[in-house]
């Protein structure tokens, strides 16, 4: 029996057991997928004793991605491009590091709103931490001209664009309303909103009508700032499709099968949300 594991610290919080709990018992596949609470301290002797407790593979989440990356041997371009791996999984005895973030974002918002790529128009993140070097990546790799990052720490948003190129420009805090006024996307990355807490302060009567606004947050589901781009007519795209996709290549690398991303799903993860 293969087994899988989430881990963190704290590990309490995961959904990824309900997520793949679901595809294993979906699919009939004889396998596992637990949460595991790893202390900073015992990282590096969990993931070296990994095959030998019997485990495939694993899901990394707070605080240990960027660890994980520097402990894995071997990196896909995905994680190396974010410097952080949230996805785990042993191949001829070596430990193999992705960053599946990217794909998840990219392919819901690819589902959730198609058409939304316009090359002549920017794109607009909101934060500089790793979800936005991971998203800032896809739409580089998209072919998008300009991507604009808005940070309320200034010297974060410039490293971030050291570490993706030119096309990545940087923006203060202050400036965040009108560094969205011609994107196609604004996406949140940041914690604001999450669990009701703080609103982000948006001239969204100042967005392109064609504009897609995407929360990574999701909880709650409909965050304050899809509430209020909603009430005026914008597309949106919340955060639990991007949790859902990035689970898919992690589930492929484990069990050998790759998953589909349903809407019975996304409607069990959602209640759980609703529940807590």
């Amino acid at each position: 029996m293969k087994r899988a594991c989430v881990i963190g610290w704290p590990i309490e919080h995961s959904r990824s057991p309900l997520i793949h709990g679901y595809w294993l018992a979906r699919y009939g596949i004889a396998g596992t997928y637990t949460k595991i609470a790893v202390p900073p301290a015992e990282l590096s002797g969990f993931l070296a004793s990994f095959e030998r407790n019997g485990y495939v593979g694993c899901n990394v989440t707070v605080p240990h991605k960027e660890d994980a990356y520097r402990l894995a041997d071997e990196r896909e371009p995905s994680a190396v491009a974010v410097g952080a791996a949230n996805t785990l999984w042993l191949e001829n005895g070596r430990l193999h590091a992705a960053n599946t973030d990217t794909y998840g974002f990219m392919t819901y918002l690819d589902v959730s709103t198609p058409g939304w790529c316009r090359k002549d128009a920017p794109v607009t993140l909101f934060g500089a931490g790793g979800a936005a070097r991971a998203i800032a990546y896809g739409f580089v790799a998209a072919g998008v001209d300009e991507v604009r990052v808005v940070n309320r720490s200034r010297g974060r948003a410039e490293e971030l664009a050291r570490q993706l190129g030119p096309r990545i420009k940087v923006f203060d805090w202050a400036e965040r309303s009108r560094a969205s006024r011609e994107a196609s996307v604004l996406v949140n990355t940041t914690t604001v909103g999450m669990k009701g807490k703080g609103v982000l302060d948006i001239d969204f009567d100042a967005l392109a009508r064609d504009c897609v606004v995407a929360d990574i947050v999701y909880v709650p589901l409909e965050t304050a700032f899809l509430k209020a781009a909603m009430a005026r007519g914008f597309r949106t795209v919340d955060g639990l499709g991007m949790l859902l996709h990035q689970a898919v290549p992690g589930f492929e690398k484990w069990f050998g099968v790759r998953p589909e991303v349903d809407s019975r799903l996304y409607a069990l993860v959602a209640a759980d949300i609703g529940a807590s």
